[in-house]
């Protein structure tokens, strides 16, 4: 029987809190530094490897942390979501983006449907739907191929699948896979949509709108903003426009697209990624064997994720360990920091995947929550971010832990030997020192060159970025932030504070305004 308790009421917690902190200046300092290394980390799937040396733990802080998981529940938790146990409470609803990449447990039945079944049925027919568009089978109106292809959603909708489009398109182009160029119009901002089309060739475009609901404000004016820039290149819109959506919405089973591809409320959108969310656009990207291979990593990684053993557990080890920077240590921030240009949309990917999830300040009951939650996360690919925020990241009054990500190889083979070394080694160096200098610091008679150090960090690193290995990383996360939520007794799959703002802007548009709401509506022409 599981028990659904809120941290601050476990006895792992209180014994957490006791336990002496660690001081990296001291341990990460000499040979025993490079002892930490060699032994605090974790395997990961698809040739990843999770390295926690530089992070505030030692072997007592590490024991009481699984008893702490083990006081939580947290794997346990885990297996009941697998068997589609109602983890959404707010909702009330089966939990089960993980199904959209393989079975871990027995068969969950939704609304009298097999849900894997169903899963893999989309999937089955996208990989169909690009075959015959690469074939020419199904082409424009002049019975010419399609060349690219542009999404139309927001939030879950455009954030995880533009992320992994970016991560991979070099990836592709190197191993010729490119099938179609994609593009993302996301913001209602008519800049955003003006800027995409300019940039596409409009009659050998198919456009994909991405609305759960059919409803979305934001999606459904970028798609008429689209229509009507087809009209005007006289394009039948009908022939260029495809859905994702739910079999119940307007979108469904309308004349209006070439093909409706479905998903259904049992995914929420940050989670959404290996659903038909990213699967349409990924497979026309790139072809369907390469979107099945971040399904295979992403499933390998969810597998991972079911071992009782902290210590060979990255997902839950990874969780725990920021718990006890947030709830222990006060560390109120994380910084996703990957050294791989590739990677420049992930930190945006998770910034809405932690902070949607972790961002409460109930427990799943709807009782207050009387200690910190989800962190704020923020981040840029290195070696940009060293020219930016890392100052205060190394100086500043406020500890941020942070977490890389870095690769041995890059995804292109193109590199030179400039100044005695490759631009490779040179992105690698740089990430092996920050992680270094960040937790021993440097003592120095001017305060304005000394650096306190003993500040935290972890990071992630593989072989090469390729589509497994994105996938890997991308359940690494999502499945960190599930038992984070487990952990802190809270529902990580609702998103009810992105509502609010929604009805309100409703209202404007409606003209029902009075008070401050109309007085920012006149400041703003609306």
């Amino acid at each position: 029987m599981l028990n659904w308790n809120n941290l601050d009421t476990t006895r792992a917690f209180e014994e957490l809190k006791k336990a002496e902190k660690v001081d990296l200046t001291k341990a990460m300092v000499g040979e025993s530094g490079g002892e930490r290394v060699r032994k605090y980390h974790v395997p990961m799937s698809a040739g990843l490897d999770y390295n926690f040396a530089a992070k505030n733990v030692d072997d007592n802080i590490l024991e009481k942390l699984a008893a702490l998981a083990e006081e939580q529940q947290l794997v346990d938790k885990y297996e009941s979501l697998l068997n589609g146990d109602i983890i959404n409470t707010g909702e009330k609803r089966h939990v089960l983006h993980q199904l959209t990449r393989g079975q871990l447990k027995g068969d969950v039945i939704a609304d009298g449907v097999n849900k894997r079944a169903f899963y893999k049925e989309q999937q089955d027919h996208i990989a169909a739907f690009a075959k015959k568009v690469y074939s020419g089978e199904i082409s424009n109106e002049k019975g010419e191929k399609f060349t690219e292809v542009v999404q139309i959603g927001i939030g879950g909708s455009d954030l995880g699948p533009r992320a992994l489009y970016i991560a991979l398109e070099n990836w592709a182009r190197a191993h010729q896979t490119l099938k179609m160029r994609a593009r993302f119009i996301s913001n209602v901002d008519p800049d955003d949509a003006a800027a995409v089309l300019n940039a596409t060739d409009l009659a050998h475009a198919l456009f994909i709108v991405v609305s759960k609901s059919g409803t979305t404000l934001e999606t459904l004016t970028n798609e008429t903003f689209v229509k009507n820039a087809l009209t005007r290149e006289g394009l039948n819109p009908a022939k260029h426009m495809l859905a994702v959506t739910s079999e119940t919405s307007p979108l469904a089973k309308n004349e209006g697209y070439l093909a409706a591809f479905f998903m259904d409320d049992y995914i929420g959108g940050r989670y959404s990624s290996s659903s038909a969310v990213g699967g349409a656009v990924l497979s026309l990207a790139f072809g369907p064997e390469v979107f099945a291979e971040i399904l295979d990593g992403m499933h390998e990684e969810d597998k991972l994720a079911l071992n009782r053993n902290l210590l060979e557990n990255p997902e839950m080890l990874d969780a725990l360990i920021g718990v006890y920077e947030r709830n222990v240590l006060g560390y109120q921030t994380t910084a996703v920091l990957p050294y791989s240009q590739a990677l420049s949309r992930f930190p945006a990917h998770l910034q809405q995947l932690d902070m949607e999830s972790g961002g409460k300040s109930v427990n799943r009951f709807g009782e207050p929550a009387d200690y910190p939650t989800g962190p704020i996360i923020f981040g840029e690919p290195g070696t940009n971010g060293q020219h930016s925020f890392y100052q205060l990241l190394h100086q500043g009054k406020n500890i941020i832990p942070m977490q890389f990500v870095g690769f041995r190889s890059n995804q292109t083979g193109m590199d030179d030997v400039i100044e005695g070394s490759t631009s490779q080694e040179k992105l690698c160096a740089n990430v092996a020192a920050q992680i270094v200098a960040f937790a021993c610091g440097r003592d120095n008679e001017n305060p304005n060159k000394r650096f306190s150090g003993n500040r935290p960090s972890s990071i992630i690193t593989g072989d090469q970025l390729t589509p497994k290995s994105l996938g890997a990383l991308l359940s690494h996360f999502e499945n960190k932030v599930m038992f984070q939520g487990f952990t802190w007794n809270i529902n990580s799959f609702d998103q009810e504070g992105v509502q609010l703002g929604k009805v309100l802007a409703k209202k404007v548009l409606a003209h029902e305004t009075d008070g401050a709401l109309a007085e920012y509506s006149k400041l703003l022409n609306v």
